[in-house]
């Protein structure tokens, strides 16, 4: 049986393995298994491509044809790199946190006010020089990148009333740990400190943290706004994923295959980018309306920011540079 959309389309889902039957091949034992991971929470826009596959699908797969995961059961985004590398494990939706804290050129895109708005960051992603980005994830990660997922611009939620980035000076704060947002916020003053998602909530709610930052769909879908006084909007940061596909399986892909797999992806990642900036001003609404203070913070002061933290990164980084002017022009 030729691989077709429908054939794609139909057995594709959150967590669950691509069974792609080889071309001119039709019994079921002859099926090729692609096996998917994502171990980011499946609230979380980025991962939400492959469910939507699974949606758009007319009909079931076989149970035999497939393979399913939970969030947690492939271990986390280091374990499922290795899985990758080795082959065990066909696709993954990894955040550029996890690539960024091994590939200093993917962490360029992790720089804080590339962009101001979540709208610019969909035009970013698809950019030739964030896309450029990945050229060197298979000799690094044996993954070969085919696209970004995107979430919103981050945020930052305080404990205390805050109303400027001066306000974070001296905060303990949970932030994700990647070395890219760990210096940025050591510049704010801050002391970054690590807590798993699902303990952030308590840690909020005793005084472990004075603060968090994360995306707007996590941050309702948690509900931080309960444990918070402030959110404070600094446009600065946002994280995307990458769809990979392990480059050991993917050389005994048939090359048509991989062209039509590649686009599949692709338009489901560009439906993922679109929906993501449509939503964005549903979830301000909803934290307005819960009654957390929202501040936009004035940003008339980054220059001296981002003039330190170019100074950190672009000599790990070069590509940095030409990724702000590629910014600049959006």
């Amino acid at each position: 049986m030729a691989i077709n959309r429908r054939t794609f389309m139909s057995t594709a889902a959150l967590g669950a393995g691509f069974a792609l039957a080889a071309p001119g091949l039709v019994r079921a034992q002859d099926t090729k298994v692609f096996r998917l991971g994502i171990a980011t929470p499946p609230a979380i826009r980025g991962t939400m491509p492959p469910k939507r596959w699974a949606s758009a699908s007319p009909r079931k797969p076989k149970a035999a044809s497939r393979y399913r995961f939970s969030s947690n059961q492939l271990g986390n985004e280091a374990a499922m790199l290795q899985q990758m590398q080795s082959g065990a494990l066909d696709m993954g939706w990894i955040m550029t946190a996890e690539l960024g804290s091994r590939i200093p050129q993917v962490a360029a895109i992790n720089a804080p006010w590339l962009v101001p708005s979540t709208e610019k960051v969909a035009a970013l992603v698809r950019d030739p020089v964030a896309l450029k980005l990945l050229d060197v994830l298979p000799a690094e990660t044996g993954t070969i990148g085919l696209g970004y997922g995107i979430t919103t611009l981050r945020v930052v939620f305080t404990g205390k009333e805050t109303s400027s980035i001066a306000d974070i000076n001296g905060m303990k704060l949970r932030i994700n740990t990647t070395p890219a947002y760990r210096d940025f916020y050591q510049l704010l003053g801050a002391a970054p400190t690590p807590i798993p998602t699902p303990q952030v909530f308590d840690a909020m709610s005793n005084g472990q943290v004075d603060g968090l930052e994360a995306d707007l769909d996590l941050s309702w879908n948690q509900r931080y706004d309960k444990v918070s006084k402030t959110m404070l909007r600094l446009n600065a940061l946002f994280m995307p994923c990458v769809a990979l596909v392990s480059a050991r399986g993917w050389k005994n892909v048939a090359e048509a295959d991989r062209e039509l797999i590649s686009r599949l992806i692709r338009e489901e990642l560009d439906k993922q980018i679109d929906t993501t900036v449509a939503n964005e001003a549903t979830l301000l609404q909803n934290f307005k309306d819960s009654g957390i203070k929202v501040v936009d913070v004035d940003m008339d002061n980054t220059a001296e920011i981002i003039k330190a933290y170019d100074e950190i990164w672009l000599p790990k980084a070069p590509i940095l540079a030409e990724l702000r002017e590629a910014a600049a022009k959006l």
